[in-house]
C-alpha cells in the first residue's frame, strides 16, 4: 500500500492543522465525499476525520508536489485537528508568534471577546455599538495615511495594526471574515 504525507491547512486562514497519509482509496473517499479521509498507520485502517468526533474536514482544494509525492489538502475545518483537541497538531514546540499567525489569532480573539462584557473588554465595547466602530476604522485609517507622510516607519506599521484590528472587529460585526475580502481580492485576480 502506498502511502503518501498529506499536509492539511485551513483553507481560510493558511494555518497548518496536521500531517496526515493518504492513499488512492482515501483519496478516492476524500473526493467522493467532499470530506478527508487518511489512511491510520497505528490502526492500519481508512479514517474518516471527524467520525466519531464530529470535527470534519471540508475539503475545498487538493493539491500536490511538483513530484507528485506530497498533497496539501485545504480545508474547512469544523472543529480541532488534533486528538488532543487543540486546533492545530502543531502547538507544541518553539512557538514564537509568526506574522502570518497574527489575523488568524486576532479573528478567534475578537470571536471569544463576542461575549464578554463591554465594561472589561475593548472590543466587546465596540461590537455592542456597530456605528462606533465605523467610525474607528476612518479615525486608524487617517491616522495611518497622516504617520506615512511624515512619520517613522514603526510608527507607520503601529497606525496600520490598529487599522486591521478596527477593520477585522467591523467585519465581525457583519457576521464576515478576512477570509471574505480575500476572496473578492483572488477574485480581482483572475
Amino acid at each position: 500500500m502506498d502511502l503518501t504525507p498529506c499536509i492539511v491547512q485551513d483553507a481560510r486562514t493558511g494555518e497548518v492543522l496536521t500531517l496526515a497519509y493518504v492513499n488512492d482509496e482515501s483519496l478516492r473517499r476524500t473526493r467522493e465525499s467532499g470530506e478527508m479521509w487518511f489512511w491510520s498507520r497505528s490502526r492500519g485502517e481508512l479514517w474518516h476525520k471527524g467520525a466519531t468526533s464530529g470535527n470534519v474536514q471540508r475539503l475545498k482544494a487538493l493539491r500536490y508536489d511538483c513530484d507528485e509525492d506530497a498533497w496539501v489538502a485545504l480545508v474547512d475545518p469544523a472543529g480541532p485537528a488534533c486528538h488532543t483537541g487543540e486546533r492545530s497538531c502543531f502547538f507544541r514546540g518553539e512557538m514564537e508568534p509568526q506574522p502570518s499567525e497574527a489575523l488568524p489569532a486576532l479573528e478567534r480573539t475578537i470571536a471569544e471577546r463576542r461575549g464578554a462584557d463591554p465594561a472589561d473588554s475593548y472590543t466587546a465595547a465596540l461590537l455592542a455599538e456597530p456605528a462606533r466602530i465605523g467610525e474607528k476604522v476612518r479615525e486608524e485609517a487617517e491616522e495611518v495615511a497622516r504617520a506615512a507622510g511624515a512619520q517613522s516607519d514603526e510608527r507607520v506599521a503601529e497606525e496600520a495594526a490598529d487599522v486591521l484590528y478596527h477593520l477585522t472587529v467591523l467585519l465581525a460585526s457583519r457576521g464576515l471574515s478576512l477570509a471574505h475580502a480575500y476572496e473578492v481580492l483572488n477574485a480581482r485576480r483572475r
